[in-house]
């Protein structure tokens, strides 16, 4: 049971990284619209972000479900 514990810090700690990583790329983004940033990828993460949330959007009520469902497990961490 001590090595699932240490994959859950792991998994949790990669998580907060890939969020604050993920929180950077939409601020240079907004900052940098239209430029190359030369220390991160050439990705447009805002209209991918756009992207999903217009496909929850247009499922109506699943959409809606499936995002309480991965809030209420991310409130859980």
């Amino acid at each position: 049971m001590e090595i699932l514990g240490t994959i859950k810090k792991w998994t949790g700690a990669l998580a907060d990284t890939l969020i604050s990583v993920l929180a950077l790329m939409i601020v240079a983004g907004v900052m940098f619209k239209g430029v190359s940033i030369p220390f991160l990828p050439n990705v447009d993460v805002i209209a991918n972000i756009t992207a999903i949330v217009k496909n929850l959007g247009s499922e109506g009520l699943v959409g809606l479900i499936a995002i309480w469902v991965l809030y209420t497990i991310w409130q859980k961490r």
